[in-house]
């Protein structure tokens, strides 16, 4: 099957032409891949986080929210050290 290449615009005046129906299909489609990415972003996410907690002798699975955002909050700020 040859493949179609098209523009941004073009898809997006293509599924304007679709039946109702047809766009919340495409719209549901691409919010589960959206989804999908978002998943694979925060596993991710999390597998840095637990490294980074761990170099720092910290457990990320046993610390409290309050604990994680203050972990995060001192990664984020350069000009002060992680608490450890």
């Amino acid at each position: 099957m040859p493949k179609l290449t098209l523009s941004d615009e073009q898809v997006i005046e293509l599924v304007k032409q679709l039946p109702p129906e047809s766009k919340r299909v495409v719209l549901l489609a691409l919010a589960k891949e959206g989804e999908q990415e978002r998943d694979s972003r925060m596993e991710y996410a999390q597998t840095q986080l637990r490294s980074l907690c761990a170099e720092r002798g910290l457990d990320w699975d046993s610390m409290s929210e309050d604990q994680r955002e203050s972990f995060i909050d001192d990664l984020v700020h350069e000009d002060r050290q992680c608490d450890q």
